[in-house]
């Protein structure tokens, strides 16, 4: 039996916990099959990241001439530090959420 001991205050949305009540339930069911599902169409989703940065890296390792001006590159620089960041805030969550899921 695994146990989810996620608690609201340490994501910042312990507003959640008004009006519901403590008690443990079953996590069961088609609610239980739907989220399965999302995590598989989540995971697909970073599969398909994983992908496109490894053309972007052949592309920039390749020996095809790439011309660009200052301001694009600057640009793609900053969305290259945009997508990290995301990134880092993802798996930041994932290791809590990780920690949060325990073998009873």
């Amino acid at each position: 039996m695994w146990e989810i001991i996620a608690q609201p205050e340490n994501y910042g949305i312990k507003i959640l916990e008004e009006g519901i009540n403590n008690s443990k339930i079953a996590f069961t069911g088609d609610d239980r099959n739907n989220w399965a599902e999302e995590i598989g169409t989540f995971a697909s989703k970073l599969n398909g990241l994983a992908e496109r940065a490894k053309r972007f890296q052949q592309l920039l390792i390749s020996k095809d001439e790439i011309v660009a001006t200052p301001a694009s590159i600057k640009t793609l620089k900053i969305q290259l530090f945009k997508i990290n960041d995301a990134f880092e805030q993802a798996l930041s969550l994932a290791d809590k959420l990780e920690t949060q899921i325990v073998k009873k």
